[in-house]
């Protein structure tokens, strides 16, 4: 089963738009699916490992969407004493602005507008996050991103995605049948399980943007992850 990725064709919630009941169900459906299919768990996994308690982190979440993993981050660090400062990135105007009206308890998350291939802060991160985006871009911006998240980070990187196969596929096309069946949810959804990358091409991508000795796992429902520990050691 190919990768099918057309950048003509973007998913509806990358393009330019206003804020929109449709777009705030969206992005609801997102969380959802997050929660309940695997990618908190993913998140979660690493970032128990990676924040104890007492520390004091930077962290920027990019692509964060309606800002959910930078919620879920900061309850955990909460929750055990540490503290965190997170910058949350999202090229999306509309998305942000519904991020912010969720994060008001949650001081902690600055929301960056901006391009994250073209970002450049002064100062690196402690952790460098990536969620379920990587399959928006094409290879070999693909290949930018990962190398783009290599320099940020002066310790850790996580990069989590879906995995293409057949069964993302038809379960995709399930879920968006049945119970996620509003128009953009569906569309993306399905869009989204065509373009992502298979387990062998994100191993692939990640070393060809450089990355050496990093860990690569496949997780339920169609989830994977690559990251890298402790880089400036």
């Amino acid at each position: 089963m190919k990768r099918r990725f057309d950048p003509a064709e973007p998913e509806l919630m990358d393009r330019p738009q206003s804020v929109s009941a449709e777009l705030e169900r969206d992005l609801e459906n997102l969380r959802q699916l997050n929660r309940y299919f695997g990618s908190y768990a993913v998140v979660l996994r690493f970032i128990r490992r990676w924040i104890e308690p007492g520390d004091q982190l930077r962290i920027v979440d990019l692509a964060t969407g309606s800002g959910d993993i930078p919620r879920l981050i900061i309850d955990h660090a909460r929750k055990i004493g540490a503290k965190v400062e997170i910058h949350a990135l999202d090229q999306q105007a509309a998305t942000l602005e519904i991020a912010r009206k969720l994060s008001v308890d949650y001081p902690e998350i600055s929301f960056v507008g901006a391009n994250i291939l073209e970002w450049n802060p002064v100062d690196r991160y402690d952790i460098v996050l990536n969620s379920l985006a990587l399959h928006h871009f094409t290879e070999e911006d693909a290949v930018r991103l990962l190398r783009h998240c290599h320099e940020l980070s002066r310790k850790f990187v996580l990069i989590s995605d879906l995995r293409r196969g057949f069964l993302a596929t038809v379960g995709v096309y399930l879920l968006t049948a049945v119970i996620f069946r509003e128009p953009m949810t569906r569309i993306d959804g399905r869009l989204s399980a065509a373009r992502a990358f298979s387990f062998a091409e994100i191993h692939d991508l990640a070393r060809r943007a450089g990355w050496k000795d990093f860990g690569q796992r496949k997780f339920r429902f169609a989830r994977q992850a690559i990251w890298l520990d402790k880089i400036d050691d």
